[in-house]
């Protein structure tokens, strides 16, 4: 059974920086396996992880609508869609990228919205941990296509707005039929102190705050130069952060 983590949060706030962190830790820890999916239809997680990016999912459900009806031979959609998904996995030393990618466009797009939600489900039962960086927003999350998710990150700046979004998220998730085990806020790129507004705003929301990820000149850097931060030094703060905020978690969940 794959142990999945997804980070959510709206735009600005850092979730893909938080997603690449976490696979670094997972990486360290030489404990299994990894699939990290980018649910964002501007995919930028392969960028972070210093990934090239040939094909997405949504390049893949294109090309079959535009096919369907001359398909190779032998090969019924399902069978097809599998081997084109296996084309889009990119396999990088120690763990795995499927990129989601645009998830809008003129035609419907239903039955291959859950014939790719089918074999995603079958395909990610060969990772031990799945690490999910959610597009801005809610939507990913009303389409349930992060429906069995172990822990949830929904991740805000230092804003009492970033607070408030994430806690709009936490609240829809409730409404939704997921299967969704522990969610924290996390507060990213935050000073030693949170602003007093900042707290109070915390205090009000339902999801419980796990921890705060310090700004990172390293990452500043790292993303400006375009290197992959998971060259990231281990004891640059944010990484360390990180690290930690994973360990409570564990602790947590017993």
């Amino acid at each position: 059974m794959s142990y999945t983590i997804a980070v959510a949060g709206k735009g600005g706030t850092g979730k893909t920086t938080i997603a690449s962190l976490i696979i670094a830790q997972l990486l360290s820890e030489k404990n299994g396996s990894i699939l990290a999916v980018d649910a964002d239809p501007n995919s930028t997680l392969n960028e972070a992880l210093g990934v090239k990016l040939e094909y997405t999912l949504g390049d893949v459900r294109e090309e079959m609508l535009k096919h369907k009806y001359d398909l190779p031979g032998g090969m019924d959609k399902h069978r097809y869609m599998q081997y084109r998904l296996q084309m889009s996995l990119v396999e990088e030393k120690g763990f795995d990228l499927l990129a989601m990618g645009r998830t809008e466009g003129p035609a419907c797009y239903c039955y291959v919205n859950n014939l790719l939600r089918g074999i995603m489900d079958e395909f990610s039962s060969n990772y031990k941990f799945i690490v999910m960086d959610n597009e801005a927003g809610m939507e990913h999350l009303s389409r349930r296509t992060t429906r069995n998710v172990d822990l949830l990150l929904v991740v805000s700046d230092e804003s009492v707005m970033g607070v408030r979004t994430a806690g709009r998220i936490y609240q829809m998730t409730k409404g939704l039929d997921l299967n969704l085990g522990d969610s924290y806020l996390v507060i990213n790129r935050a000073h030693e102190s949170l602003p007093e507004p900042v707290v109070a705003e915390v205090e009000e929301t339902e999801v419980k705050l796990l921890g705060t990820v310090p700004a990172d000149e390293n990452i500043v850097e790292y993303e400006l130069a375009g290197k992959s931060l998971l060259s990231l030094p281990d004891d640059s703060p944010a990484r360390v952060a990180v690290q930690e905020l994973l360990n409570i978690a564990r602790e947590k969940s017993g």
